[in-house]
């Protein structure tokens, strides 16, 4: 085993026997929590939500919130939501889908799969920022994330998005889009385990503990929390399986009354069959959920279409006052270890049509394979990869009073090193090298490998604002962001082009923000923003001959935003305004005849503008309405179609919560969309997508046992797409049948979930 990676071996005993250890260390623990008095952090979004969070109130209850004391809009979905609705192995993807302006649907069930097409005002995954407590992580070649191999529902307290840039402190890989702020969950002040289980539709699983130690007095009033999930299924989609280990722990401990220290820690194990979806021709012969078969015979073999993922996340973080400066610093480590990856070279070849051999029985190996030389036709082809990656770095955040105001000031500093490799294989021979399909070498060990890659990419933004109180509820935020972006490779084959390569090239960027937010009372508050966001191109533009970055400039956006927020017991309601000046928007275009890989240019932009508005309204005891909605318009310099924008979305909904008895029904309505410009359809304009409707219901009971081992015990019923809408909904770039038609995914069908909980 390789010894850089990070292995997660936890079983269900260990677990248990770690929880009744420290059960028996808290014995003495009292129900309170410490106060560390005014240490503040500065520039982290604010994903708790707004001052009326009491328990029973209209923000407390909401899907999605605002503070009266935003500056831009930031919507918070806060954790009472979260433990509510979020399926057994939902991830922040599906959160955050009930919010305006967002689309995210997992095709192969909630939590099943990654999500594909992420998108937040039009902005695709990569085009904006995620963040867990404050930290930036990602893929260094493209700043995507990996939903399904970090965080999990269980383990997370609050998500904030912000819906632009952010203000100056507002750190990241990719700002250009927004920010998803992922915060964990908090360990409590009383002592408690929870023993929790859910089961569904696809023979979905969930098995998982959750302790709390409570304020361990004779330890210095540390708390631990600790959380274990086991999850797995078949998935909607055909052979589509999921197995899934995590284990996440929080310790923080007081040191005098001005210093907290936090350590978290996490680790993923990841095992996958990795869907491709199917053609239209293919779903009406084996339904809509056909993607992967249980025929060796054939590439679409789910045994030659899987993942093997290790991620971890790890970080120690100090918040302390030193004299009149308040200092937050977490030195951090993550890492994601894709090895292998395995794929049919052609997965969605998988079954011939024209002899109609069906999933699971013998069929046609459509392509063959080439192997010293030699042709096998009937083998079946392949390809294995690995992706191996670490990043290492420090976020420091200061904040001090001065004058009539505070200044903030700062900076994050990462870098990450990356491994990549891809080889020709042949299944049919034990994945023996198959040369025959490598485009690059003609002899030789590289005759049969795509890429073989080391790549670092070093990131560093120090930032400063001052935060001025022009009225006691008046304040105007000027700040500066000093953006700089580092990529290095040492490749013997280079991506796109096959031929070895050895270079760098860097990109810096200053990007002001100013912010104002006015209170015309408690609870009604006015903002507006003006901010820059930068992104940096992709390691893609490398992929072509003479590494020509030179003539590209990072992309980068300038955004314009206004809102109100009325944030009361009753009423959580806000509306925004906004608009997104997009320049040197970058595409891919053809080097030129005979030139193998593709170039890049400037297209020129993008302009988006619309609005969104939300509101949770307690109209009666125990009972809310929540509804929202989002408008998202835009045009391009060139005309083309920007990939799953749809112009509205809006939810709507009833949520009933007497501390007992929770149940909601809450509809999210999604318009049309396109693939985007280059993915076919009629006039290269894309694959239409027309608007779908989801209805979720969640009911759930909470009781007191009676019982002298147990405190409380809840038990909980789901349902996700109540009215079965199986609308097409994404196409699957890169692949198509055996006939050319592209690879698409429909909305996976209705899906039942019952759950179990104990609290100890």
């Amino acid at each position: 085993m390789n010894q850089h990676r990070f292995a997660l071996r936890v079983s269900h005993r260990a677990v248990i026997a770690f929880i009744a250890l420290m059960e028996t260390v808290s014995a003495n623990a009292a129900d309170q929590t410490y106060d560390l008095g005014a240490v503040t952090t500065a520039g982290e979004s604010d994903s708790s939500g707004s001052s009326a969070t009491e328990k029973g109130s209209a923000t407390y209850e909401s899907p999605s919130s605002m503070s009266v004391k935003a500056t831009e809009p930031v919507f918070n979905v806060g954790q009472q939501y979260i433990d509510q609705n979020a399926s057994a192995g939902s991830n922040y993807t599906d959160i955050i889908s009930i919010l305006p302006s967002v689309v995210s649907v997992d095709p192969n069930g909630p939590g099943m799969m990654e999500t594909q097409a992420l998108s937040i005002r039009g902005f695709q995954d990569g085009q904006y920022n995620v963040t867990f407590d404050g930290i930036p992580w990602g893929d260094s070649n493209d700043f995507t994330h990996h939903s399904t191999s970090y965080f999990m529902a269980q383990d997370i307290g609050g998500i904030g998005v912000d819906m632009g840039p952010g203000d100056a402190s507002n750190i990241g890989y990719s700002t250009f889009g927004g920010t998803v702020a992922v915060k964990s969950r908090d360990p409590m002040g009383a002592a408690q385990t929870d023993m929790f289980s859910s089961f569904g539709s696809w023979n979905t699983r969930l098995l998982g503990a959750q302790f709390n130690s409570g304020n361990m007095q004779n330890y210095g009033d540390a708390m631990l929390y600790l959380s274990y999930k086991d999850f797995s299924s078949d998935g909607y989609l055909t052979d589509g399986a999921q197995k899934r280990q995590n284990l996440f722990m929080k310790f923080e401990k007081p040191l005098g009354n001005d210093t907290l220290v936090t350590f978290v820690a996490m680790g993923n194990k990841l095992q996958q069959n990795v869907p491709y979806g199917a053609s239209l021709q293919q779903m009406a012969q084996y339904g809509k959920n056909y993607s992967l078969s249980a025929n060796p015979l054939s590439q679409n073999y789910y045994g030659y279409n899987n993942d093997n993922i290790t991620s971890d996340f790890e970080y120690i973080g100090v918040k302390t006052r030193l004299g009149s400066l308040d200092l937050d610093n977490k030195l951090y480590t993550y890492a994601y270890y894709h090895d292998p990856g395995l794929n049919g070279l052609q997965p969605g070849y998988g079954t011939n049509l024209s002899t109609g051999n069906a999933p699971g029985t013998p069929g046609l190996a459509v392509t063959g394979t080439v192997v010293g030389g030699v042709a096998y036709p009937n083998d079946v082809p392949g390809q294995t990869m690995t992706m191996n990656y670490r990043s290492v770095g420090d976020l420091l955040r200061m904040s001090e009073l001065m004058g009539p105001g505070k200044l903030d000031f700062g900076a994050w500093i990462d870098v990450q090193n990356n491994n990549r490799s891809q080889s020709e294989i042949d299944f049919s021979l034990n994945g023996a090298p198959n040369s025959g399909n490598q485009i690059y070498a003609t002899s030789g060990n590289l005759a049969y490998t795509d890429r073989l890659m080391v790549d670092s990419l070093t990131t560093l933004q120090p930032y400063v604002q001052y935060e001025w109180k022009v009225r006691d509820n008046w304040t105007v935020t000027p700040g500066l962001k000093y953006s700089y972006f580092d990529r290095s490779f040492s490749s013997l084959v280079q991506q796109g082009t096959g031929a070895p390569y050895d270079g760098s090239q860097s990109w810096t960027k200053v990007l002001p923000a100013l912010t104002t937010n006015y209170q015309m009372s408690r609870n009604w508050s006015f903002y507006a923003e003006y901010a820059e966001g930068f992104m940096a191109p992709n390691m893609n533009n490398f992929y072509k001959p003479n590494a020509q970055t030179g003539t590209l400039q990072p992309q980068s956006t300038k955004n314009y935003q206004v809102g109100t927020v009325w944030s009361g017991h009753d009423l959580n309601f806000s509306a925004d305004l906004y608009r997104i000046d997009f320049t040197d928007k970058i595409s891919s275009i053809s080097c030129g005849v005979g030139v193998i890989g593709t170039c890049f240019t400037n297209i020129g932009g993008v302009r988006y503008d619309g609005g969104e508005m939300q509101a949770t309204w307690k109209f009666a005891k125990n009972t809310s309405l929540y509804g929202n909605l989002g408008i998202n318009n835009y045009s391009t310099s060139d005309g083309s179609v920007l990939p799953y924008t749809p112009h509205t979305t809006a939810a709507l909904g009833p949520i009933y919560d007497d501390g007992s008895w929770y149940g909601s029904m809450i509809a999210k309505e999604v318009g049309a969309r396109s693939s985007g410009t280059g993915n076919g359809g009629p006039n290269n304009n894309g694959i239409a997508f027309g608007s779908y409707t989801l209805v979720d219901l969640n009911a759930s009971y909470k009781f007191d046992t009676g019982w002298n081992w147990a405190k409380k015990a809840q038990v909980g019923f789901q349902v996700n797409n109540l009215f079965n809408r199986t609308d097409i909904y994404a196409y699957t770039s890169g692949f198509t049948d055996i006939n050319g038609n592209p690879l698409l995914f429909g909305l996976p069908e209705r899906y039942y979930q019952v759950n179990f909980s104990v609290m100890f």
